[in-house]
């Protein structure tokens, strides 16, 4: 009976330690996401800040300021998206500020000559140029474009996720305009006098002014929200840290999916298949190869449980790192260095971008070394997904279920 009773009771214990030791891992995560949401905060009101300054000001040089700002902001929102899979408030939110591809002419006015709209009613509104829009039969007011009309009558109008009206991809369309060079040199190249009241040019400049005011305003807006729900008493934090028995699991699930389907699948090896300029993220920028090479940091972060903050301070605690180097430190070792060389292939992408071949130059069909340098960064985060999936067994998580890709899975399909 005795003994019974201590084999009990060291279930007891260890079960509680386990216990504790998962809910400091799913703290310092929490802590990480309110740390990275604030930051991408910060840099959205800097950009905001910028706009201000272009739009009482608006010549050459504030106008690169603002596309400046708005390229230092997607450094560090690019890190959160390692947030989004395994959370499904994040999930739910993320459509507003990041959603892509979209169907510019919803917004603005487009080179017909270049422009192909999918089969999308609304590819062609151009709410900048139209105060009136009937839609569905009902007449929208569009002589105010300010924030609401841009989330609650625009945004996904007709159940369409391409008719993005809100977030960084809208911005960046207003900012840089449609990239007409396919997969030669060049990203868009719109004219800071496309926003100039005095020598417009393109017409609706005012329109177009508030269109970039009201879409920044709004980006900030739904800032402020996510990083509320990581905050202490947050959704997100709460909703996690009450799911004791999936919270790894999710963590795991946000890791792989990011790796695999989204990134490795949906973003990188679609644009590779098809040679297609229009699949890469930050289609209009080229910005591209920055945005990819952040989300595999944001991954990092993650699996080491560290993040330095853009004031210098570094959130760091327990995390899927070190509780898998107590279980199994030779795969905690190659989960790190499969990460680590994701990271390396991505940097070669950045320096051929910063050499001024980009993202959609590198895709193109006939160049060889182009493609090669995407497939490796793609069959790197293969291989760290894999990794993932080993570590979660390793922690005896079952049915981790990420995220997969017809690129990837089944290759065939997405040319039928």
């Amino acid at each position: 009976m005795k003994k019974i009773i201590l084999l009990t009771f060291a279930f007891t214990v260890i079960f509680s330690y386990q216990l504790k030791a998962d809910n400091e891992i799913l703290v310092n995560y929490s802590n990480i996401a309110e740390a990275k949401y604030k930051d991408a905060l910060i840099l959205a009101k800097e950009m905001h800040s910028s706009i201000e300054k272009f739009m009482n000001n608006t010549n050459e040089s504030n106008f690169i300021a603002v596309k400046d700002s708005w390229l230092k902001a997607r450094t560090i929102y690019q890190q959160t998206e390692v947030f989004r899979f395994g959370n499904p408030l994040v999930d739910d939110w993320e459509g507003k500020v990041n959603a892509w591809p979209l169907d510019e002419g919803l917004i603005d006015y487009v080179d017909n000559t270049n422009y192909y709209p999918s089969e999308n009613d609304f590819s062609n509104f151009n709410v900048i140029a139209n105060k009136k829009l009937k839609v569905e039969g009902e007449l929208i007011d569009a002589s105010v474009i300010n924030p609401k009309l841009l989330s609650n009558k625009l945004h996904e109008i007709g159940g369409n996720e391409a008719n993005v009206a809100t977030g960084y991809h809208a911005i960046e369309f207003l900012l840089w305009g449609q990239d007409l060079n396919g997969n030669e040199s060049g990203s868009g190249n719109r004219s800071y006098t496309d926003f100039d009241l005095e020598a417009c040019t393109n017409d609706n400049c005012d329109r177009r002014r508030e269109y970039l005011v009201a879409a920044s305003q709004l980006l900030i807006e739904d800032l402020q929200y996510i990083q509320s729900v990581w905050s202490a008493e947050g959704q997100a934090r709460l909703d996690l840290l009450n799911d004791q028995n999936n919270g790894l699991k999710r963590i795991l699930i946000g890791m792989g999916s990011l790796s695999y389907g989204e990134l490795a699948g949906e973003r990188m090896k679609l644009g590779l298949m098809l040679h297609d300029p229009e699949e890469e993220h930050d289609c209009f920028s080229d910005n591209t190869h920055n945005s990819h090479y952040y989300n595999v940091v944001g991954i990092n972060n993650v699996f080491l449980g560290k993040y330095k903050s853009l004031d210098g301070k570094v959130v760091s605690g327990p995390s899927i790192s070190s509780l898998l180097s107590e279980v199994d430190n030779g795969l905690n070792k190659k989960t790190k260095k499969s990460i680590k060389n994701t990271l390396k292939s991505m940097k070669k992408i950045v320096k051929s971008a910063n050499k001024g071949v980009t993202y959609d130059m590198l895709i193109a069909e006939g160049n060889e070394k182009g493609n090669q340098l995407i497939q490796n960064a793609v069959d790197s985060l293969i291989k760290q997904s894999k990794n993932i999936e080993l570590t979660a067994a390793a922690l005896n998580i079952n049915d981790l279920q990420i995220e997969g890709s017809d690129s990837l899975d089944n290759p065939n399909a997405v040319f039928n």
